[in-house]
């Protein structure tokens, strides 16, 4: 009889520092999953379906930007596993990303098999990819369960704010069922609200606007008036940005490149910030010294 293994993940929440955005910032880890149990594995096999099925969704992410695969023939020690890309990400960019998690999945969730143990699944969340993996019998969990949610600290002080929001989430549910972006993703602005949503590539159109739907709902009841928020349910994930002086203009851009200029913009906000605290210093400095000079020539 193959083993049943019953979920139980312990989330663990990274939140990402201003000082670690850059144009590098498809690797920035959001958060892990890790289930509890680990699975002896005494002849290396299950390790061994492991590594299989990384080398399999890498593989796989050089073309695509969804795929899922199964390593192993017995029931009881096969490894099912997928993986996602933002849809916005260029095939070399997603290859990237996903090559990164193996590593991590072994470094944050341990029973790499090293030990003689295997995790019987875990969740690894970085800004631009996925993977997700699970022993076979490991139990199903609800697509629109939620993993993850962060919330903006600012809160809106705009009356039309949650009309524009709504509006703007509708758009994302409608723009993932009919494809507005390819299949499944969808990224766009509503007057002063940007918003995306994406969905796992096995959902058809209408079980993902329904998960999209859902985790926008969760938004609103999470984050409330915040300013910006981003929910990753177990199926789908969702984001919004309110700018109070209309989104920048980067219409011309691509979604990709809208995200890097959205994160270009608050590092160079937060860079002018200490040019100009390093200028006051100086000046402040220089004052000192003109006054020290002054004091001296009366003499």
């Amino acid at each position: 009889m193959k083993p049943m293994y019953h979920q139980f993940f312990t989330f663990v929440w990274f939140f990402l520092p201003l000082t670690v955005i850059s144009g590098d910032n498809n690797k920035n880890l959001i958060f892990k999953g890790c289930a509890s149990q680990k699975s002896p594995d005494p002849t290396g096999v299950f390790s061994q379906n492991l590594n299989t099925l990384f080398t399999s969704l890498l593989s796989q992410s050089a073309q695509r930007s969804f795929a899922s695969s199964t390593a192993g023939t017995d029931n009881t020690t096969a490894v099912t596993g997928v993986f996602q890309c933002r849809g916005d990400l260029p095939a070399a960019q997603c290859y990237d990303c996903v090559s990164r998690i193996p590593k991590l999945v072994s470094k944050l969730c341990g029973g790499g098999g090293d030990d003689g143990n295997v995790v019987v699944a875990a969740r690894v969340q970085l800004s631009g990819c996925y993977i997700r993996y699970e022993v076979s019998g490991f139990r199903q969990t609800s697509g629109t369960e939620m993993l993850f949610r962060v919330c903006g600290k600012k809160q809106s002080g705009d009356p039309g704010f949650a009309g524009k929001r709504d509006s703007a989430f509708g758009m994302a549910e409608s723009g993932v069922k009919t494809g507005g972006n390819g299949g499944g993703f969808y990224a766009g602005q509503y007057e002063s609200v940007y918003v995306l949503g994406q969905c796992e590539g096995s959902l058809g159109n209408s079980d993902c606007g329904e998960c999209v739907k859902d985790g926008f709902e969760k938004a609103k009841s999470e984050c409330g008036d915040s300013i910006s928020g981003q929910v990753y349910l177990h199926k789908c994930f969702v984001s919004y940005s309110y700018y109070s002086h209309g989104v920048p203009n980067i219409s011309s851009l691509s979604d990709g490149e809208k995200r890097q200029h959205t994160q270009r913009t608050i590092a160079l906000a937060v860079g002018g910030v200490a040019v100009l605290g390093f200028v006051i210093v100086c000046l402040l400095v220089l004052k000192n010294a003109m006054k020290k000079k002054s004091k001296y020539d009366s003499y």
